[in-house]
């Protein structure tokens, strides 16, 4: 069976909004472009996307069985390796009456049926594979795929594991376009006696860890620099009720919510972000020239949120605090004495925010999105001219 006569671009993405923010900032400059452009991901992500407002919307979307590589003990691994099969086979069958042009992936579980689909197609039908990787240390996902790719598209110059021979370029971290068009506005460092806001974001699965954190923090500030402050944070639903009333105990104006629709505008108010060190977040916050106080996840899949942070750090435009569980970096850690510690000194002096926002600024690359579909585009394009 032939294929249609217009070519698609294939996206496979899922898991955390690290890989899907990308996924989607790479579908809507292509579909900007005139190209048809097809999601493929998993029925968790899937379902995690509608919540989050990350629709791809105008564009087909694909939902596969998939799973871990690998899982803690014989029955999960087991159960992961099958779904991975059965996702494998139906992408396949998928992609042969889709005929793509091109099949991108952004790592994560997610990404693999599509990707190993695409390799088992016969050659004369087989499209270009591309992968991106966000993160400052090469995925799992990425790694077992990357030795098959036609491009390994990357954020950092020195991305950590990545196997010898596989073709690589720096393109930077597609941002939505909402956020894409925060850079270059600049930053404005509140004046003395001013409000002060402060953005506290968890990451695309909120951290309870800032609930319990941020607001014992808040409460050990001197009355005046508590009456200045404006926080905004995103908390997990569970935790609603105890945060608010931890703020109103402290005196503390606060908005919050587990998801924020229009976060460009936060980033836009905002005079410091505490965050997650996650691809998508350090990429907004470079993209919004936003300074920021950095809390990597622990536990997470190589430390590549270490790694991320320490980018920023090195840079000038973030300071580490690192959870329990952590094992490299500030030593001070992420508690409530610390981060009290962290926000006075900025309270006092807000100038050093300035520098940060600069350095920040710096590292923003709002045309990776750009940069990213007309390397997708001419790989595909050449490939067909073959």
């Amino acid at each position: 069976m032939r294929g249609p006569a217009v070519r698609s671009f294939v996206v496979a993405a899922g898991g955390t909004g690290g890989h899907v923010f990308p996924a989607e900032a790479l579908a809507a400059e292509l579909a900007a472009r005139g190209e048809r452009v097809v999601l493929m991901t998993d029925a968790r992500s899937g379902a995690l996307m509608e919540k989050g407002g990350t629709r791809f919307e105008g564009m087909d979307r694909f939902i596969l069985p998939g799973a871990g590589l690998a899982g803690r003990g014989a029955r999960r691994a087991a159960a992961g390796a099958l779904a991975l099969a059965r996702g494998t086979i139906q992408a396949r069958q998928l992609l042969a009456t889709l005929n793509p042009a091109a099949v991108v992936g952004f790592g994560g579980y997610p990404s693999v049926p599509p990707i190993l689909a695409a390799r088992l197609l016969p050659a004369a039908r087989r499209p270009v594979v591309v992968l991106h990787e966000q993160n400052a240390v090469l995925g799992r996902a990425n790694r077992f795929l990357s030795r098959g790719a036609d491009l390994l598209a990357l954020v950092f110059e020195d991305t950590a594991r990545i196997p010898e021979g596989v073709a690589t370029e720096v393109v930077g971290n597609p941002v939505r376009p909402a956020l894409r068009a925060l850079a270059g506005q600049g930053f404005l460092s509140p004046a003395a006696g001013a409000p002060f806001h402060l953005l506290v974001l968890g990451g695309s699965l909120g951290a309870r860890v800032f609930a319990d954190v941020v607001p014992e923090a808040i409460a050990r500030l001197a009355p005046g620099h508590r009456a200045r402050l404006r926080v905004t944070q995103q908390c997990r639903a569970e935790d609603l009720e105890r945060t608010r009333d931890a703020y109103a105990a402290a005196g503390v104006a606060a908005e919050l919510a587990p998801f924020f629709p229009d976060v460009a505008a936060l980033y836009r108010n905002a005079h410091l972000v505490i965050s997650r060190a996650g691809a998508s977040s350090v990429a907004e916050l470079a993209c919004a020239g936003r300074p920021a106080i950095l809390v990597p996840l622990p536990g997470a899949i190589d430390d590549h949120q270490s790694a991320n942070a320490r980018a920023m750090a090195a840079s000038g435009a973030a300071e580490v605090m690192l959870q329990a569980g952590n094992q490299s970096g500030n030593p001070d850690g992420f508690t409530p004495a610390a981060l009290a510690s962290a926000l006075t000194a900025r309270l006092e002096d807000p100038t050093r925010l300035i520098p940060a926002a600069a350095a920040a600024a710096g590292l923003a690359r709002p045309d990776a999105a750009a940069l990213l579909a007309d390397r997708v585009q001419a790989l595909a394009h050449s490939h067909t001219t073959r």
